[in-house]
């Protein structure tokens, strides 16, 4: 075996550093997102805020989870000058790793399900990434690692790492964001913390951060029609699979992925597909811009926090977030044509999602797919 010398050692490490540094001056030209207060009349004495994490340079929530698996990698010696980086993702991820690829000058491949919009394809190729569609949804783990060998690369392994690569006590951690946001507020420490789970890395970063400092706030985490995470969550098997992806792009697992932790949850809520998409499009038409589908999920997650505190006499404030912008799915989720071949056509829906926040009028679906840590 060839011993690298200390010259190419030392120029190694000149390449991580400066790499690194390029991702922390990017991050210092960056603001924080927005927190967004969300007028409910059907739940008086209880404040709800969206955290607008749209407003990234890569437009989604993922843009924090991919600097953190960057900065991860770099500092564990994973990446190296001329790497091509590999990841398996749905879209948003890939969006984002593809724009800190371009940043440090590394090629990037995103291996993604054949269903993902085309919109978040052309986001990546915006990026300078490349992407590799698949049929099969859980192939799409071993697909990527072969990619990565196969290069020479690093499969960078979101639903992995995203939990132990995200900095849960600072440096762009989004719990200790939203609480700093909200210290003027009427109700400054949230009763609820709401988050869908895609890899189960934003999730972790709640629980794990609202220990840390010792507050009295909740984590509720939402979970899509078609995923394991909520099932996982009750019986605590991790052997669980399903043979079909999710319908709700971002969020929804078919496999137990490592990064969802279920021991810093208080609650889960799983949610029909078809009452996320019609909660997407009634927030769109109250925020006056459209939102991605995993926001929807949240919203109607947040109202059943919301019940939860009602049914109490509890007030206080729910905070939840804004995962990503409605752009990316023009020719989906707000296409007629598409929603009703998807099945997913949501007019009924929606009128009950409106009635919820004007009148307090949970849906059905709701009130029967809601699970308590003290209910195990």
């Amino acid at each position: 075996m060839n011993t690298p010398s200390r010259q190419t050692r030392r120029a190694e490490k000149a390449w991580v550093l400066a790499a690194i540094r390029r991702i922390e001056a990017d991050f210092q030209r960056s603001s924080d997102t927005h927190l967004i207060p969300l007028p409910l009349p059907g739940f008086p004495g209880v404040d709800l805020y969206l955290k607008d994490e749209s407003s990234h340079p890569t437009g989604s929530l993922k843009h924090r989870l991919a600097r953190s698996l960057f900065l991860y990698a770099l500092c564990n010696g994973w990446l190296r000058e001329g790497s091509t980086v590999v990841e398996a993702s749905s879209g948003s991820t890939a969006v984002s790793e593809a724009y800190f690829a371009r940043l440090v000058g590394l090629p990037f491949l995103a291996v993604m399900p054949a269903s993902t919009s085309s919109e978040k394809i052309t986001a990546i190729e915006f990026q300078g990434g490349r992407c590799h569609l698949i049929d099969d949804p859980m192939s799409i783990y071993s697909e990527s690692q072969r990619l990565a060998d196969e290069l020479d690369g690093h499969y960078m392994d979101q639903f992995t790492y995203a939990e132990r690569a995200t900095d849960w006590r600072s440096n762009n951690n989004i719990a200790e964001s939203i609480f700093e946001q909200m210290r003027l507020e009427k109700h400054p420490v949230p009763s609820w913390l709401v988050s869908s789970a895609g890899t189960g890395g934003t999730v972790a970063t709640l629980g794990r951060y609202v220990h840390y400092r010792a507050r009295p706030t909740r984590v509720c985490a939402a979970d899509a029609e078609f995923s394991v995470f909520f099932e996982h969550y009750r019986s605590r098997d991790p052997q669980l699979r399903l043979y079909e992806g999710s319908r709700i792009e971002g969020i929804g697992r078919p496999r137990v992925e490592a990064s969802f932790l279920p021991e810093v949850i208080d609650a889960m809520v799983k949610v029909p597909d078809v009452w996320s998409v019609a909660a997407m499009h009634e927030l769109s038409a109250r925020l006056g811009r459209g939102v991605g589908p995993s926001t929807g999920t949240n919203l109607l997650a947040a109202l059943a926090c919301m019940e939860q505190m009602r049914a109490s006499g509890e007030s206080g404030s729910v905070v939840t977030l804004l995962c990503d912008s409605g752009q990316r799915y023009a020719k989906t989720y707000y296409n007629e044509d598409w929603l009703q071949r998807a099945g997913l056509n949501c007019a009924g829906e929606r009128l009950a999602v409106a009635a919820s926040l004007d009148a307090g009028e949970i849906a059905t679906p709701l009130a029967v797919s809601w699970q308590t840590a003290g209910e195990l």
